[in-house]
């Protein structure tokens, strides 16, 4: 194997055009330099340089060295640029997949913990299907998945649910709307102009439910997968809508409606989903303990 460093002091002669002038420059006696070329050109079996009376002059084989060398030590001198470039504190990725059927704002709050850990984190945000995420985090392409439920029974990954916590609903309109449909809930709810969310989340069921058990029908005028085009509709006018009450007053200052009323009977439940049974990432550990601090308030 070459010994780098006698390839660059040949590197060093070749550009200064003799020993005495590399011998300045590297601050080593001439006999050093020219005994380490000796030993280069020993280990290659080639002679690097022809000496013309007083003088060294490159051979041809010296020469094509040379390209390499050149080559060689440009790339290490690009790689000790890179390296003092480098920022002084390292960040940890944290890859996370969010469901989309979770709403946006309950995703912020239950992400933002991993930034307030004194190590530095990059949080990479995914959005899809449960399915698709629940896959990617099989084969190790995220680091968490955050749900409205555990890892449903037609989907064989293997992971752990990891149960953030759960609160009540509340129930929401523009105020035109509400003055409209009266003070008395759960009643004026009947026969109101609704927004229901989309056969992919798992509160649809529950609210369905629960509207049976009340004997409320409410009159369905449009159905979302995506909770944030439900809120943008209900902010028209178009119908009541839900949202979990944990992010009530959010929900009202964003959109400009009011609350007409809420239920415990039909909760959110928020799901962190891995594939650790015991949570080690520090950004999740972090999701976690703050999470459950969040949604177990009496006000959830």
């Amino acid at each position: 194997m070459i010994n780098y460093k006698h390839l660059h002091y040949f590197w060093v002669v070749a550009k200064e055009g003799g020993i005495a002038r590399a011998s300045e420059r590297l601050h080593l006696t001439p006999q050093t330099i020219s005994g380490q070329l000796s030993v280069l050109e020993e280990n290659l079996g080639v002679a690097l340089f022809a000496r013309v009376g007083r003088n060294l002059e490159i051979t041809e084989t010296g020469r094509q060295v040379m390209s390499y060398a050149n080559e060689i030590f440009s790339l290490g001198g690009e790689m000790e640029e890179m390296i003092r470039n480098l920022p002084s504190e390292r960040t940890m990725p944290f890859t996370v997949g969010v469901s989309d059927v979770v709403p946006k704002s309950i995703a912020c709050r239950l992400l933002a913990p991993a930034l307030q850990l004194p190590e530095p984190i990059r949080i990479i945000c995914r959005e899809g299907a449960i399915s698709s995420l629940l896959g990617e985090l099989a084969v190790h392409k995220v680091d968490l998945v955050i749900a409205d439920g555990p890892i449903p029974s037609s989907v064989n990954v293997r992971g752990f649910n990891h149960l953030l916590g759960d609160c009540g609903t509340t129930f929401f309109a523009t105020r035109k709307l509400a003055n409209s449909l009266g003070k008395t809930f759960p009643e004026n709810l009947n026969g109101a102009p609704f927004l229901l969310p989309g056969e992919m989340t798992l509160v649809r069921s529950h609210l369905t439910q629960w509207f049976g058990e009340q004997r409320i029908h409410p009159r369905i005028v449009g159905e979302f997968d995506d909770s944030a085009l439900m809120k943008a509709f209900g902010q028209t006018g178009s119908g009541v809508f839900i949202a979990p009450t944990a992010i009530s007053e959010e929900v009202q200052k964003q959109y400009g409606v009011v609350a007409i009323g809420q239920t415990y009977e039909v909760r959110a439940q928020f799901y962190a989903i891995s594939v650790e049974r015991k949570i080690s990432h520090p950004a999740v550990v972090a999701i976690t303990e703050i999470a459950k601090e969040w949604l177990l308030q009496d006000a959830c």
